[in-house]
């Protein structure tokens, strides 16, 4: 069993490679590829995705699971060697229904749709990105046939993103948190309470923002020696192993949170992968247990930690420093108030906490009208300004601020937006158990000293990687299953502070 184990490995590692070499080329193009790249970019994706596919659901590499087996099914067996033999089993199933050549046309024509993307939000013009799109989703229902579902097709799709995860589920979930959400918000709305953020809105000088947010993130614990932050339309981290873990934002000359909270929410993501297991390099189980999980890392960054009132007590003066005609006549609650501002925006990325939920259940809403046949990408733009109108009593001015914002689908990501609210919710139960186990982490905040929350979530969910399913993680970090609970009190202590509401 020891030589079946180490050339699944051995094959796995050079699957893990190729991943990464066509992870490096998506990067490239996301930062710094010329626009004429796309189709050069298609082709080379396309290749990379096929040979990838082939390597990875050859027959040895069944042949070697099988062999493997009784390793996998025994269930006191919580090795590492052990979690991966069942975590390729089931990729290697879901993967082998996929043909080689639809991977490679799909990975062509997001190399492709993506380019048009970014045009197309550039100049507001949906229909440019309209057949593009429509292509997005024809592949999207064909891998929800191909996998195969039950109930729904959503359900084959979010799998890919939150295993276990049904579209069930998260109709309940949403439906729970629209139930505690909407009257916390009428009764802000009705509190007369102003908040006032026009501070948040003034000329800032880009270089000394990125100074900023890089003096943040390293002293959260994002390690600038593995990794890198560049410019791009739309935010993301992506990594080619725990020691290349890298972030992107972008940089509004008279908005100060998008870029702030941005490169926060992405050095989240980047300290979970920076902090698996060395153990699990070049193996499956090298990344995050989900997009849920890594999301409550990103959010809980960029809003537990981000914007609470002790990180600004101990880091607004030195953002005042550097903008001083801007922040001189502020003060540090003043500063706390204006970034946890509620108000009803158009843009997902800088809405506040308490709003941003109902953006993601607009986005899974069409989703799932699109798949089950009763809207029409054609419809998609008009569609989305009367849901947002519905949802959020705001209408985009044009498409660059409506249907164009987010980049998700044009890589063909259906099925990846209910896993933001995911991570909302896990973000604060995983917060609560920090606490118990640290309480003084609140006054290191305080003191800019993020080392005790870091080593615990290193300890309890980092350093595991893959190795369990998300909702095994959850459990046994905090010794109960996804909670909405938790995040509805903490919304409701937080604003209601900040508003004078009780709800």
């Amino acid at each position: 069993m020891a030589d079946a184990l180490a050339a699944l490995k051995e094959r796995l590692a050079t699957v893990m490679d190729l991943n990464y070499a066509a992870a490096v080329l998506g990067w490239d193009q996301r930062t710094y590829m010329p626009p004429g790249g796309a189709v050069g970019r298609a082709n080379q994706l396309g290749t990379l995705r096929k040979l990838i596919h082939e390597h990875f659901t050859a027959p040895e590499i069944g042949h070697l699971l099988d062999e493997l087996a009784p390793l996998a099914a025994d269930g006191q067996n919580d090795s590492n060697d052990a979690a991966l033999v069942r975590r390729t089993r089931r990729d290697y199933d879901q993967a082998r229904k996929l043909p080689a050549e639809f991977v490679a046309e799909w990975a062509r024509a997001r190399a492709i749709s993506n380019q048009v993307w970014e045009e197309a939000r550039r100049t507001s013009d949906f229909a440019l990105f309209q057949p593009h799109l429509e292509k997005q989703f024809d592949f999207a229902k064909r891998q929800a046939e191909y996998l195969g579902y039950q109930d729904h097709p959503y359900d084959a799709l979010l799998d890919q993103y939150e295993p276990g995860m049904k579209t069930a589920q998260i109709k309940t979930l949403f439906a729970e948190l629209k139930a505690g959400t909407l009257p916390l918000l009428k009764a802000i709305v009705n509190s007369g309470v102003q908040v006032d953020d026009s501070l948040l809105h003034q000329p800032y000088d880009e270089a000394k923002q990125e100074q900023f947010g890089v003096e943040v993130t390293r002293a959260f614990g994002y390690d600038w020696q593995r990794g890198r932050q560049d410019r791009t339309v739309h935010p993301f981290c992506t990594h080619f192993g725990r020691d290349d873990v890298r972030i992107t934002t972008r940089f509004y000359p008279d908005f100060l949170s998008a870029a702030l909270f941005g490169t926060m929410h992405e050095a989240g993501h980047a300290m979970y992968e920076q902090g698996v297991d060395p153990e699990l390099s070049r193996t499956l189980l090298s990344r995050g247990a989900s997009l849920g999980v890594h999301e409550s890392q990103s959010r809980m960054w960029e809003n537990l930690v981000g914007r609470s009132r002790p990180f600004w007590q101990a880091n607004f003066g030195r953002l005042q420093a550097l903008f001083p005609q801007q922040l001189g006549n502020a003060d540090v609650e003043m500063f706390y108030r204006a970034v946890n501002k509620v108000q009803p925006s158009l843009i997902r990325v800088e809405s506040d906490e308490l709003t941003y939920n109902l953006h993601i259940m607009l986005r899974f809403e069409l989703e799932a009208a699109i798949l089950e046949g009763n809207v029409q990408v054609a419809d998609l733009a008009e569609e989305w300004h009367s849901r947002m109108d519905d949802m959020l009593g705001v209408t985009p001015p044009n498409d660059a601020q409506g249907v164009l914002q987010d980049m998700h689908w044009s890589g063909g990501s259906v099925g990846y937006f209910p896993t933001y609210t995911l991570g909302n919710v896990l973000s604060v139960q995983l917060w609560e158990r920090a606490l118990a186990a640290h309480p003084t982490i609140p006054e290191e905040i305080g003191r800019n000293e993020y080392g005790t929350l870091l080593q615990w979530l290193r300890d309890n969910v980092h350093r595991y990687g893959r190795k369990y399913e998300p909702n095994e993680l959850i459990e046994r970090v905090t010794g109960e299953s996804l909670n909405v609970q938790p995040y509805m009190n903490y919304l409701r202590t937080k604003f209601g502070d900040i508003y004078g509401v009780a709800v």
